[in-house]
C-alpha cells in the first residue's frame, strides 16, 4: 500500500513525503518556502488534485500528486484555516477564512464570500472557520465549525445559515476545533471537538453528549485538551486527537471502536512533545492514518490504529496534512 504525505507549516511552508514519508521534499515554488500553510484538501474524485491554502497570498493546486503547483486563485486579504472539496459537485468548493467562509464555483479559479451565520468577533478575537463538510448523503446540506463560534449549517447549499447555539454548558464548548459526520443506520451523527472533549449528536444537533478524556500529569486540566476529530473508516472507529494544551507539552491519540461511546489511549512507540492535533486519512487507503502533534512529530497506522509507528523526519509546526494515494 504506497502513499505520498503532504504537510502544511507555519513558517516553512509546503512538503511532501513520498513512499509513506520516507522521502522528503520541500516545494520550493511558486509558494514562498517560508510561508504558512494552514490547510490542505484532495479532491475526493481525484486523488492527484491537491490545493493548499499560503497566508495572505491565496490558494495553490497540484495535478499531479503534489510534485508541481501552481496558483490556482487570490485570496490575500485574510488567513485560509480550511479548504474542502463538495464530493457531490466536482467544481464547487469551500474555504473556510479568519473570519468567514468563501466557495468557489469554478473549480478554486475564483471564490465569494458568503453571508453567514457567523461572528467576525469572538472572546479570543477573531473567529476562524475550522472545518467545512458536505453531508455524504445530502448536496443541499453544508456544516461549518468555527473557533470560538460553534457550529453553524445551510440546508440549501450555503444560500442560507443557521447558527447551533450553544453545544455545551460554557461559551468554551463552541470552541470547535474538529468536526466529522458518522453515518449510523439512516441517520447522520454529529460529531464535534472542543477543548473539553468530543460532542456526539444523533438527534440534528438539538442535543450533545460530550466525552471527556482523561488528562495528563503535571497538566493544571483535569481532562485532556481536544483538537482533530476523525470517523474515517465507515464502522465504528472514532479517533480523536488529544493534548494537556495548546500547543502543548505532551498529547496522545484516543481511538474508539463503539463510535465514540468509550475510548482506549493508543500505545505510541514515542511520548508526543506537544499536542495531537490532526489526522489524516484516505478513502482510497483503507485502515491507513497519520497522525502529527503540533510540533512536527508524525505518527502512522496502516492497520486501524491497531499499532503505530512514528516517522524519523521531525517538522516545526505543522497545521495540516493529507495522505495521496500513489498512482
Amino acid at each position: 500500500m504506497s502513499y505520498t504525505i503532504a504537510l502544511g507549516t507555519v513558517g516553512g511552508g509546503l512538503w511532501v513525503g513520498y513512499n509513506g514519508g520516507e522521502k522528503w521534499r520541500q516545494i520550493q515554488g511558486p509558494m514562498d518556502p517560508e510561508s504558512n500553510v494552514r490547510a490542505l484538501a484532495v479532491d475526493p474524485r481525484d486523488s492527484q488534485h491537491l490545493v493548499a491554502s499560503v497566508d495572505f497570498d491565496g490558494i495553490y493546486r497540484s495535478l499531479d500528486g503534489g510534485s508541481r503547483w501552481e496558483r490556482a486563485a487570490t485570496l490575500t486579504d485574510r488567513p485560509i484555516w480550511s479548504l474542502s472539496f463538495d464530493p457531490h459537485d466536482p467544481k464547487r468548493m469551500y474555504a473556510g477564512t479568519r473570519p468567514g467562509l468563501f466557495v468557489s464555483d469554478d473549480s478554486g479559479a475564483s471564490f465569494a464570500e458568503m453571508t453567514t451565520t457567523m461572528s467576525d468577533r469572538c472572546v479570543i478575537g477573531v473567529p476562524r472557520t475550522t472545518n467545512v463538510l458536505v453531508d455524504p448523503n445530502d448536496p443541499a446540506t453544508v456544516y461549518a465549525s468555527v473557533e470560538v463560534d460553534g457550529l453553524h449549517r445551510s440546508r440549501d447549499r450555503g444560500a442560507t445559515w443557521e447558527s447551533f447555539g450553544q453545544l455545551g454548558p460554557s461559551e468554551f464548548y463552541n470552541d470547535v476545533h474538529g468536526f466529522a459526520l458518522r453515518t449510523c443506520g439512516d441517520d447522520t451523527e454529529l460529531l464535534v471537538t472542543s477543548p473539553f472533549g468530543l460532542g456526539r449528536s444523533r438527534d440534528d444537533g438539538d442535543t450533545w453528549d460530550w466525552h471527556e478524556f482523561e488528562g495528563f500529569e503535571g497538566s493544571k486540566f483535569e481532562f485532556a485538551y481536544s483538537r482533530c476529530v476523525r470517523a474515517p473508516w465507515g464502522d465504528d472507529t472514532v479517533v480523536v486527537c488529544v493534548g494537556d494544551y495548546i500547543p502543548g507539552r505532551t498529547g496522545a491519540i484516543e481511538v474508539s471502536r463503539d463510535g465514540g461511546a468509550s475510548f482506549q489511549r493508543a500505545q505510541l512507540p514515542e511520548t508526543p512533545k506537544a499536542t495531537m492535533y490532526w489526522l489524516a486519512t484516505h478513502g482510497e487507503l483503507p485502515g491507513v492514518i497519520a497522525a502529527n502533534s503540533v510540533y512536527g512529530q508524525i505518527y502512522i497506522s496502516d492497520d486501524s490504529c491497531e499499532s503505530w509507528r512514528k516517522l524519523e523526519r521531525e517538522f516545526g509546526e505543522i497545521r495540516a496534512s493529507v495522505l495521496i494515494p500513489t498512482q
